[in-house]
């Protein structure tokens, strides 16, 4: 159920991307146990000047490689489950050439009535798919 966003700076390989995409979903699949085929991700390139990162004063640069996550979920997910998620969505992009000073990370939250997966509907609501952890 996550909807996750993923913005790059433009100038990476198609196959890149894609293993930046799954290693992400891969991360929410072993941490947050959703399942495999519950994947909606939006990829968006970036000119490099259209991209303003910095390290919020925490004394590292960042580079061309950086990757930024949006993960938009349904609330009450404990804050040591995000923190798993942070560190495996890390090491997870390691070996595609993306350093920990290039990853940022954001959890957004709202509850099982602001989902619609087609049809106008509200599934969760409605009672066609379960409420993720109730």
């Amino acid at each position: 159920m996550p909807f996750v966003r993923i913005d790059l700076i433009r100038g990476r390989r198609p196959e890149d991307i894609r293993a930046i995409a799954d290693a992400a979903h891969r991360a929410l699949v072993d941490v947050l146990e959703i399942p495999e085929r519950d994947r909606f991700q939006v990829i968006t390139e970036h000119d490099a000047d259209h991209v303003i990162a910095l390290d919020a004063d925490l004394g590292f640069e960042r580079s061309d490689r950086l990757v930024m996550i949006q993960i938009f979920t349904q609330s009450g997910r404990a804050a040591e489950v995000k923190q798993r998620v942070f560190r495996t969505v890390a090491k997870q992009l390691e070996p595609l050439g993306v350093g920990g000073e290039d990853l940022f990370i954001s959890f957004m939250e709202n509850g099982p009535q602001d989902w619609s997966f087609g049809f106008g509907r509200a599934q969760y609501v409605e009672g066609d798919l379960a409420v993720p952890g109730r």
